[in-house]
Formats: structure tokens, C-alpha cells, sequence
């Protein structure tokens, strides 16, 4: 396993020259947060990476890895993580407002306090992934799985669907979320959400 922190150095860099001498650069440095912004980080394993109060805004990490990387406080506004795997990845209060999250795994990943706000997590797998305190506005999570994810007091304005998953979900989440069957599309909240939830496995409630 790679370092968190002295010595660490990516599995992979990424593909694009610009990104990859700009990660180099940062790296030399050995201080302050990753500037990101706008950067094409695709294919590039940056697992196990310290990037604590970095700027991923509008970044391209399309098919990335961030196993278990710290991104505390960072901001990824507007950044497209799909396929990315981020299982374990500490997201812990980042801005992932109108960020592509689809088929993204985030498992057991901690978006505590984290913002999503107008987010497209469809399909993306979030098995165990802790939601405590995040915002949940307007986040497509069609065909999403939150198998074991936890919840709690979320504001939880979703788009599901049949495909998603929530068995062994657990916690609190605030709606209305809007249920897609196939053609139908339907509002539901409260006592209406929880027992979809708990008809699907999921013990939260609303």
C-alpha cells in the first residue's frame, strides 16, 4: 500500500503530458493542495493520495482511481468521475455540486457533510458508502446501488428507480424523492418514502 503522505508517488499518471507534469510538479513541492482545474486526469491512479483542500473543479477523471484518497475540503465542482473508483475515498465535506459521478464505485467511500447538489450518480455503486450530513439535491441515482449505505438527516431531493438498490440501507433521509417505474414517475415523502425504502430492504427513515 502506497503512503498517504512522504513518498507517496501515483500508481499511474495520468495519460494527458499537461496533467501529468502539473501532478509532478506538486508532488516535488510537498505542500498545499493539488490545482486541478480543468486538468484531464483520465486513466491516472492516484490511490492512497493526500489531497487534502485540492481543486478538482470541472477536472476530467474519467476512469481514475482514488482508492481510499483523501480529498478533506476539497472542491470538485463540475468534475466528471465516471467509471472512477473511489472505494474508501474520504470525500468528507467536498463540493461535488453538478459533478458526473455515473457507474462510479464509491463504496464504503465517506461523503460525510458532503455537498451533491444537482449530482448524476446513475448507476454508480455506493455499497456501505457513508452519506451522514450530505446534501442530496436533485442527485440522479437511477440503477444506483446504496446497498448498507447510511443516512442521516439527509436532505434526500433523488431520482430513483426500480434498479436502485437500498437493501440494508439504513439511517434518516428528508424528501420528496421522485420514483421512476418504468413510464410512471411518481413524488414520494415521509411515510410514503420510508415504505418504498423498507419494501426494497432499506431501513431508513423519513
Amino acid at each position: 500500500m502506497r503512503s498517504l503522505y512522504k513518498g507517496w508517488t501515483p500508481g499511474e499518471f495520468p495519460e494527458d503530458g499537461t496533467a501529468a507534469q502539473r501532478l509532478r510538479e506538486w508532488i516535488d513541492a510537498g505542500e498545499g493542495g493539488l490545482d486541478a482545474v480543468d486538468l484531464d486526469l483520465t486513466g491516472a491512479d492516484l490511490s492512497y493520495g493526500d489531497f487534502c483542500e485540492s481543486w478538482f473543479t470541472d477536472v476530467k477523471v474519467v476512469n481514475a482511481r482514488l482508492v481510499e484518497a483523501e480529498l478533506y475540503r476539497s472542491d470538485a465542482q463540475g468534475a466528471d468521475f465516471s467509471g472512477a473508483d473511489l472505494t474508501g475515498c474520504s470525500l468528507v465535506r467536498v463540493n461535488l455540486d453538478d459533478a458526473v459521478l455515473r457507474g462510479a464505485t464509491l463504496d464504503l467511500a465517506n461523503l460525510v457533510k458532503a455537498s451533491l447538489y444537482d449530482v448524476d450518480a446513475s448507476g454508480a455503486s455506493c455499497r456501505g458508502t457513508q452519506f451522514r450530513g450530505a446534501s442530496l439535491l436533485g442527485v440522479n441515482l437511477r440503477s444506483a446501488d446504496l446497498s448498507s449505505a447510511a443516512f442521516q438527516e439527509n436532505s434526500f431531493q433523488v431520482t430513483l428507480d426500480q434498479n436502485t438498490r437500498v437493501e440494508g440501507a439504513s439511517g434518516s433521509v428528508f424528501g420528496p424523492a421522485v420514483i421512476v417505474e418504468g413510464e410512471v414517475s411518481r413524488e414520494l415523502s415521509g411515510a410514503a418514502l420510508e415504505g418504498w425504502i423498507k419494501a426494497k430492504g432499506g431501513n431508513s427513515a423519513s
